[in-house]
């Protein structure tokens, strides 16, 4: 049965709607430089939260329950972790054995870009997926992941700025990397069923993604900064990452009830 038009420019629009999401990280320009700095930590902190809020409450309940088997989607996971693994060897390498490498490029800040680029596609296939239900759950589903982003690209913003972007390029690149929603809706409207079925890998190997990146390259950053302010300071908006996320899942219940 061919697409109808309205589907394909819903479904185009929404996916560019949350790709400009990633523009919310933009108020990084206003800040001064010294407030900025002592701003990264935290920002950092709440990138920390997001991602394993995402991993844990949204997208390994959420592959599980299409899955259907919580020890296969435990095992795809735990590949989604070793695969960033490898990539971030790869990325290690590449920086040291490249002549011209740009040193003031952390590895963990592309790695976040691989991250983020991932889950962003992952978006898309939703959206995508969504709208080819019906109008109205695709809406729906299109607030939702506005509403689950916002935190997320604040926190991605600030990562890459710590990991040594300028804010124009932190900015800037998050946001090309949000693009990966607009190839996910794509992706769904060209192979439909198949884009969906795709999503019992992506949804574990994009947590698998997340939990690798939070743990092995910003908690150790967070460690750097161990003062009682900065315990307590980044414990509380730690914290209020995974509530942020736990809201937002209990809001995505509420949209999506028939």
């Amino acid at each position: 049965m061919p697409i109808s038009a309205e589907v394909i420019f819903y479904t185009l629009s929404a996916s560019l709607l949350v790709s400009l999401v990633s523009l919310s990280g933009a108020f990084v320009f206003y800040l001064d430089r010294q407030l900025l700095k002592r701003l990264l930590p935290y920002l950092i902190a709440l990138a920390v939260g997001v991602l394993l809020g995402d991993a844990f409450i949204h997208l390994i309940p959420d592959a599980a329950e299409r899955q259907g088997s919580i020890a296969t989607v435990c095992l795809t996971t735990l590949a989604g972790v070793f695969l960033f693994f490898v990539l971030e060897k790869i990325v290690r390498w590449r920086h040291d054995h490249t002549v011209f490498a740009d040193d003031s490029i952390k590895p963990m800040a592309k790695m976040n870009l691989m991250g983020d680029a991932v889950h962003n596609f992952v978006d898309g296939i939703l959206i995508g997926g969504s709208f080819l239900v019906d109008p109205v759950i695709g809406l729906t589903t299109t607030l939702a992941i506005v509403v689950h982003e916002i935190p997320q690209e604040i926190g991605d913003v600030g990562a890459l700025v710590y990991g040594g972007y300028s804010p124009k390029d932190a900015v800037l690149y998050n946001f090309y990397c949000s693009l990966t929603v607009v190839m996910g809706a794509v992706f769904t409207l060209l192979l439909g069923q198949f884009a969906e079925a795709s999503l019992i890998l992506l949804l574990p190997i994009a947590a698998g993604g997340f939990i690798y990146i939070a743990a092995t390259d910003f908690i150790p950053v967070l460690h750097e900064h161990s003062s009682l302010r900065n315990l307590c300071g980044q414990s509380f908006v730690f914290a209020l990452g995974i509530g942020f996320m736990q809201a937002i899942v209990v809001l995505e219940g509420n949209l999506l009830m028939p």
